[in-house]
């Protein structure tokens, strides 16, 4: 099939599949995925791609992993460094050492080289896999954040295990120095490169729309992502991790995103745009990995001469191992740090054995791991095979599926039964940053003395008009807002009865719904008047999306509302 025809094939089967796991939310939407690509590859005329791993990181992780690291909380990310770290780096090595060597006692025919490769393969996790496992379950928000961090770093450290791995196969030589020197040298180039070619492009995105204001704002979003890919090869071209100069880019980027309040429109198709790459990249992914099962497995089955039910065996083995050092490194090297931070309050959830175990089930593997085992080269540099290689891609392929499958099953259930955690900090921030605003408002809408002075008696009645109306907006606002924590106090609302404030809770939202329908009829009037030719598409879309900007601030109003008042909330089309 030609290449084009493959790529469209595959972003096709993406959106799809996308589409069907929304009425199917059993099953998590990376196993749909594989499963459809297993179930096109399978037949001897099915859809065969060559699977080029270079190819493969060059195209699809790089901009994964810039938009993780552009969208993770810089405050939790930096606050909980220290645990991030110690999966990311010190869990990786402890999985290399004793995956290695129980990968080659259990199986003598993979050298222990080539067994340090393999556990440095399945060593890196895949937040986006666990993501869409745990969405709506009720994954501490916390935790989540520390496994994505995990994430964002574990795959340069696996993959540069890896290059070792493969290198002491190849030359038969090994040293812990240069090991040492090498990583440190690809980590800290890499984010350093990274965050240089981030902090760069926001520093000349600032000086350009400066002067043309939000008018590029196309441009400027095309811009960006082509950024992670810029950051990976410049990475790679000097000898650096490329995974973690995009890593850095992201970051340094979304930092330079804070001076730019003012670029709604930019904005606005900045998180549109990462959804569709997000989306896109995530389902062409999962669905590559399908269509290579059927020649991974049926590789070790014809060759080397081992029953299905032992090399199953051997991926249970394995993928049991990593999880059991994940729990390990989790209780004993881990476990103090996460205390410490609950204790100091950067961490709501405080770890227990329970919390411990999600997190250890939430060590799913994934796309960096099927690239990083095909990289493996075919020959060593006499010319022979490379030694189990055939072995090396089915077992990590296996320990993918097995961890997923796991996972999928499992996390359900232990989430389930972790004890409920107060209100998350992150939420009381949010209703405290909107009560101020609501009260830095009303403080706009006093009349200054020069306006009294300066303007006509109308202008003044009509200002005072809307200012009351506004300001007993924003009250209720507020009263809606207030949880009784003395944030924002009201001598009066405390005087009222518990059925007055009931009541005006109501009242609020009853107007802001009848503000939806209101907005919801003068969007059809203009459909309605674009089919009758009175206004062309342009009006149209400008129109209507004026209209969707209020609507999108009315239901984050309304969500807000209906929660404060008890009521069930909606979904997103606006009925109950």
């Amino acid at each position: 099939m030609h290449a084009v025809e493959t790529v469209l094939l595959v972003l096709l089967l993406g959106a799809l599949t996308g589409i069907v796991a929304r009425y199917v939310r059993a099953i998590p939407l990376p196993l749909i995925q594989i499963a459809l690509g297993a179930l096109i590859a399978w037949p001897q005329a099915g859809l065969h791609i060559a699977f080029d791993p270079e190819l493969f990181l060059l195209l699809f992780i790089p901009p994964l992993l810039f938009a993780d690291g552009w969208r993770i909380p810089k405050r939790e990310f930096f606050a909980l460094a220290k645990p991030i770290l110690l999966l990311a780096l010190g869990l990786v090595l402890f999985t290399v050492l004793g995956l290695g060597y129980l990968i080659h006692w259990m199986i003598p025919e993979i050298p222990l080289t080539v067994a340090f490769a393999l556990a440095a393969v399945v060593s890196p996790t895949d937040a986006v896999a666990v993501s869409a496992i745990t969405r709506n379950l009720g994954m501490p928000e916390k935790t989540m954040h520390i496994l994505e961090g995990e994430s964002l770093l574990n795959d340069a450290s696996g993959l540069v295990a890896l290059k070792f791995g493969i290198a002491a196969t190849l030359t038969g030589l090994f040293s812990w120095t240069e090991v040492a020197k090498e990583f440190t040298w690809m980590a800290v180039g890499g984010l350093g490169i990274g965050a240089l070619i981030g902090w760069g492009f926001s520093y000349a995105r600032g000086t350009i729309t400066r002067r043309l204001g939000d008018v590029a704002a196309t441009q400027m979003v095309l811009l960006l992502v082509l950024l992670p890919f810029a950051a990976y090869i410049v990475g790679e071209k000097i000898g650096v991790s490329g995974i973690l100069s995009a890593v850095a880019a992201g970051i340094a980027t979304n930092f330079g995103d804070l001076e730019r309040s003012s670029y709604i429109s930019e904005r606005l198709q900045t998180a549109g745009t990462w959804s569709m790459v997000e989306a896109a990249f995530n389902g062409a992914i999962f669905l590559l990995l399908g269509l290579q099962l059927p020649s991974i497995i049926g590789v070790p089955l014809h060759q080397a001469g081992h029953d299905w039910w032992i090399l199953v065996g051997y991926v249970a083995a394995i993928s049991f191992g990593l999880l059991l050092l994940r729990w390990i490194w989790l209780t004993l090297g881990v476990h103090g740090s996460l205390m410490r931070a609950h204790h100091q309050g950067k961490m709501a959830e405080r770890p227990s054995p329970l919390l411990n175990l999600a997190t250890t089930m939430a060590g799913i593997r994934g796309a960096v791991t099927l690239a990083g085992a095909l990289s493996v080269p075919m020959v060593l540099n006499n010319g022979q095979p490379f030694p189990a290689r055939d072995m090396l891609v089915f077992l990590a392929t296996g320990t993918i599926l097995f961890t997923l499958i796991l996972g999928s099953v499992s996390l359900p259930i232990i989430l389930r039964h972790l004890p409920p955690t107060e209100e998350s900090p992150t939420l009381r921030e949010e209703r405290l940053a909107r009560e101020q605003a609501c009260m830095a408002a009303m403080s706009r809408l006093t009349l200054t003395e020069e306006e009294l002075q300066h303007r006509d008696p109308e202008w003044i009645a009509m200002r005072q008009e809307v200012n009351g109306h506004l300001t007993q907006e924003y009250r209720n606002r507020i009263q809606m807002l207030d949880d009784g924590s003395g944030t924002v106090s009201s001598i009066e609302a405390q005087r009222e009865t518990a059925e007055v404030v009931r009541q005006r809770k109501l009242r609020y939202v009853l107007e802001i719904e009848t503000r939806l329908e209101c907005i919801h009829a003068e969007r059809d009037f203009y459909y309605q008047e674009r089919q009758a030719h009175r206004i062309n598409d342009e009006s149209l879309r400008s129109l209507v999306s004026e209209l969707d900007m209020q609507e999108i601030a009315m239901r984050k109003r309304l969500a807000v509302a209906l929660r404060a008042a008890g009521l069930p909330g909606k979904d997103s089309g606006g009925h109950h």
